[in-house]
């Protein structure tokens, strides 16, 4: 259930505001964002702290109590745990190795397995300078915005250099199985959109599908990735005039559905349609520009339901595509209970690796683009550092962390689910403050600053706060949570370096921020927060 905050009259909290700042005065431009229309219809409940972080001096205070929901903000605890514990530097290694014997010919006699190692790209975001790739609609986000732009890279990086090196290793065929080992924790659900944590990832388990515009009357250009025989996609597209409207609908299970669960079944797919029914046509206007975005592609996505299963067909294919072959067929359930003790594995046996980038470029794209997958999966690395497996040990060790080596008050927290934030993640805003002021002080602190979003300069923030004067100082993780069409939580925290040169941390929260009728409402109220940094950075 979903816990319930008390207003505070606005009245109240704007007093509050106004001595916080050096006067009494109902002028002060901070407050009277705080209350435009929108927040005083809404009785919304607005938390902010700004502090010095260097002294600890706070020099605001605006109900710094208060529990607030986090949205994603709540990431800035999860992947600085991971940071701190795991460290920047650590790079995941996913092993291959063979469970049976090699003979002179290359059969092996046994099976081949995949370790996992909870790595969140695979190989798949990776640039040739060793940096993580992202764009500021992020193809997680697709059906969120409307839309995305994609990344470049391959995502069925990893797999095909695990299988170049599997023939390498002298091995042609494979009598057995291929197995992917996912044992590393136990997979779990976020309660926000029921997405599975798993500790192997295809393409962050998204399949990511495109149309674009040919010509009049033809169908459009359908495509998708990855590519395997896991799945294909079906349904008629048409291309119509220019400036008609377009009409598409990408499905898994069922008509507009996210879920894609027959990975593990020969004949899945995935359907394109129009929104009339699974069988209509899906149809795209000559000069289709998607509407947030501004793309010229259609790109939505389907969420991958058995991660091991579609990782080991993904892996057989690469094996093929490589020279081995396999008798197992490639598509069909991964069989964890032909899997050999986890102690039984040794570097004699070991037939592939491979190494992912430094955590510090995944924190990058975790906190850049809010990407809640990466969010949990960080609360699992640093779980995994205290022999948590599951993932409410994962929190109980979390809590332990934060309250006990980093000193933060337990009672300006709650997380209850997950690591990512909503839907019921709540905390301070002075809590989350001094999280970023204990942060700024320790060794980490220049990776965990440089993994946050640039206010109106890149990330999930590109777009917000683009006239803000100050806005290349000032970083920030975004949070929100929408919900039957109210804007439960719309936050911002992070650090920046003010005018007069002071190294700041700041949690601006409003919780209950009124309906939500488009997209611009929300972009409204981040832009609203934008301003009262851009405030807080020229008045200190």
């Amino acid at each position: 259930m979903r816990a319930r905050i008390l207003a505070v009259p606005l009245l109240i909290a704007s007093s509050l505001l106004a001595a916080s700042c050096g006067g009494g005065s109902s002028d002060d431009p901070i407050d009277q964002v705080m209350k435009k229309p929108r927040y005083t219809s809404a009785n919304s409940q607005w938390s902010m702290v700004v502090m010095d972080a260097t002294t600890g001096e706070t020099l605001i205070a605006l109900r710094p109590d208060a529990l607030s929901f986090t949205g994603s903000v709540r990431k800035l605890y999860s992947v600085g745990s991971a940071l701190n514990t795991i460290g920047a530097d650590h790079r995941f290694e996913t092993p291959v190795y063979r469970n049976g014997t090699l003979d002179a010919s290359g059969k092996l006699t046994g099976d081949l397995i995949l370790k996992a190692s909870g790595d969140l790209t695979f190989g798949g975001r990776q640039k040739p300078d060793g940096t993580i790739d992202f764009t500021d609609f992020d193809h997680n986000e697709a059906r969120a915005f409307d839309g995305a732009i994609l990344t470049p890279e391959d995502p069925l990086t990893a797999v095909n250099q695990l299988a170049q090196q599997v023939r390498a290793a002298g091995i042609t065929s494979v009598s057995g199985d291929v197995i992917v080992d996912d044992r590393l924790f136990d997979a779990f659900r976020v309660p926000n959109g029921n997405v599975l944590i798993s500790p192997i990832l295809i393409n962050e388990n998204v399949i990511d599908v495109t149309l674009a515009p040919t010509g009049i009357g033809q169908p459009g250009a359908l495509d998708w990735r990855p590519r395997t025989s896991a799945m294909t996609m079906q349904g008629t597209t048409l291309t119509t005039a220019a400036n008609s409207e377009a009409d598409i609908v990408t499905s898994g299970d069922a008509l507009d559905a996210g879920p894609l669960s027959c990975l593990a079944t020969p004949g899945c797919h995935g359907t394109i349609s129009g929104a009339a029914s699974l069988a209509s046509a899906a149809k795209i206007p000559l000069g289709y520009t998607s509407p947030l975005v501004g793309n010229a592609l259609y790109v939505s996505n389907l969420r991958v339901e058995d991660p091991p299963s579609f990782a080991r067909t993904a892996f057989i294919d690469a094996l093929t595509r490589a020279g081995v072959t396999v008798s197992a067929p490639a598509v069909q359930p991964n069989d964890r209970g032909r899997l050999p003790s986890s102690q039984s594995y040794s570097g004699a046996t070991q037939v592939a690796n491979f190494t992912s980038l430094p955590y510090s470029e995944i924190a990058k794209l975790i906190l850049k683009v809010s990407l809640n997958t990466g969010a949990n999966l960080s609360l699992m690395y640093h779980g995994l550092t205290q022999g948590a497996h599951t993932v409410d040990a994962a929190l109980v060790a979390e809590r332990h962390y934060l309250t006990g080596t980093l000193g933060i008050d337990g009672a300006g927290f709650d997380f209850p689910t997950n690591g990512s934030g909503s839907p019921d993640s709540r905390a301070s805003a002075r809590t989350t403050a001094n999280l970023l002021t204990v942060m700024s002080r320790l060794p980490i602190y220049p990776v965990y600053r440089e993994a946050l979003s640039i206010l109106g300069v890149d990330g999930s923030l590109a777009a917000i706060g683009k006239d803000v004067v100050g806005k290349e100082h000032i970083r920030v993780k975004s949070g929100a949570t929408v919900t039957n069409g109210q804007m439960v939580a719309m936050n911002m925290a992070g650090y920046m370096d003010a005018k007069s040169g002071r190294r700041l941390a700041y949690a601006v929260f409003v919780n209950n921020a009124g309906p939500v009728q488009a997209l611009t409402d929300t972009l409204e109220v981040f832009d609203d927060e934008a301003t009262i940094l851009g405030i807080v950075y020229a008045r200190y």
